[in-house]
């Protein structure tokens, strides 16, 4: 094989020269949907009509009864715990290999993220160890569909009815993942999109809250928008005063701008998603040659929406460590990198207490507890963190001679591989 990158060769791919196709691809639809919007004069989702079509056609894509469309996956978040009736005292189970926000939006009411450790296959939650970590104080917990596999919802949904607790359903990586025939977000008690311009479908930014739950509905959307309720007279009819004024609401509404750019992206998602399962696969048959690496395993009954490929890697196999090997790798022009760099609880919001300030909310008086976030506890989580993950794009603008160009980097620096260790 030619002489690695690093060591002075030449890279398979000169990403100055020849880059990779950037995602996402904004196309004449999405800018002619944004220019009606602006022709309408109406970008505010409480004048204009865009916003609403946006939320239909998502609760009718995902198969349930109300959508509130929302100006982030964080906000989508925060949205569905406060609507569950999530606050101070409250445990909040959450998976430890995650994004921020999963566990953020648990201290932004003012309730207690408890971690669990994820599935050493599917990098979802592990079921067992949630089991494990629900207690006196658990009010709900957060299952991520992570980089689109589906967690195992039968046995999430059991547990959480034994135990009387909400689902709520992170589907920020998952847009048009199924398991067992549903699409996610339409399976717990309440599902969460983000709209981030690098998610399966994309709004720029942006999110949605999806359920069946006509009153987890009704609370979401007056949260929404600043805790205001459209129609209060008749509200009043049915619920007393206090279940209309016992809540603080944001403005986390969508533009205009942003359903209508979502429109055009919902009608693409699927013929998206099918071009990131061909990726994906190609990929999966790369790891496979080599015993330094393992691929991500999908189960049979679900359909993976492979927002990301994280695979694993093995220095032990090589005694080469994995950050020089991705060093390697991205010297040839191979777009990989490592991930989640920690597990969330490492994070000083959690380790320190630090989140809300003045100890809040792990001393405050309605919790009553001593929560810990030491290391080792969540074993698999702190291995694919320090030692294990390693991610790589699969999303639809990769075209397959993009694909073979990575294929193409790893084995040379796989065949390479003793070189570097005089590094």
């Amino acid at each position: 094989m030619a002489k690695l990158a690093l060591l002075g060769g030449e890279p398979i791919r000169d990403l100055k020269k020849n880059p990779y196709p950037s995602y996402p691809k904004i196309t004449e639809e999405e800018i002619e949907a944004v220019v009606e919007v602006m022709k309408s004069g109406h970008l505010s989702s409480l004048r204009g009509e865009y916003t609403r079509r946006f939320e239909e056609e998502f609760a009718k894509y995902i198969g349930v009864n109300y959508a509130i469309a929302c100006s982030s996956g964080s906000a989508a978040l925060h949205l569905a715990l406060a609507a569950v009736g999530v606050g101070p005292g409250d445990e909040v189970i959450v998976p430890a290999y995650t994004f921020t926000s999963t566990a953020t939006a648990v201290l932004m009411q003012c309730a207690v993220p408890i971690f669990a450790d994820v599935n050493p296959e599917t990098y979802t939650i592990d079921v067992e160890d949630l089991e494990k970590k629900i207690s006196d104080k658990t009010k709900a917990i957060i299952v991520v569909h992570l980089f689109g596999h589906p967690c195992e919802m039968d046995e999430i949904m059991r547990i959480a009815e034994e135990h009387g607790l909400y689902i709520i359903e992170d589907c920020a990586q998952a847009h048009g993942a199924e398991y067992k025939g549903r699409k996610v977000g339409s399976i717990g008690n309440v599902g969460c999109f983000s709209f981030y311009e690098s998610k399966n479908m994309m709004t720029g930014e942006g999110g949605m809250v999806v359920t069946n739950d006509p009153e987890i509905a009704e609370r979401a959307r007056m949260l929404c928008n600043h805790g205001e309720i459209r129609g209060l007279l008749d509200f009043l009819k049915k619920k007393p005063i206090s279940e209309a004024y016992n809540m603080l609401g944001w403005n986390y509404r969508m533009t205009e701008l942003q359903a209508a750019i979502g429109l055009v992206q919902l009608k693409k998602l699927d013929r998206m998603n099918e071009i990131r399962r061909r990726n994906a696969e190609m990929l999966i048959k790369v790891f496979e040659k080599y015993d330094c690496l393992e691929a991500p395993k999908v189960r049979p009954y679900v359909k993976h929406a492979w927002h990301l490929f994280c695979g694993k890697y093995f220095e032990e196999k090589t005694g080469i460590s994995r950050e020089l090997f991705v060093k390697a790798l991205q010297t040839e022009g191979v777009p990989a990198y490592i991930g989640y760099k920690e597990p969330l609880y490492a994070n000083p919001l959690y380790r320190h207490k630090l989140a809300r300030g003045k100890g809040c909310p792990f001393t405050c008086l309605f919790y009553g507890k001593e929560v810990k976030y030491s290391d080792g506890l969540c074993p698999v989580t702190e291995e694919l963190c320090y030692k294990r993950a390693l991610w790589l794009p699969c999303h639809s603008e990769l075209r397959k001679e993009d694909i073979e160009d990575i294929r193409k980097g790893i084995e040379k620096v796989v065949s390479n591989i003793n070189e570097l260790k005089n590094i």
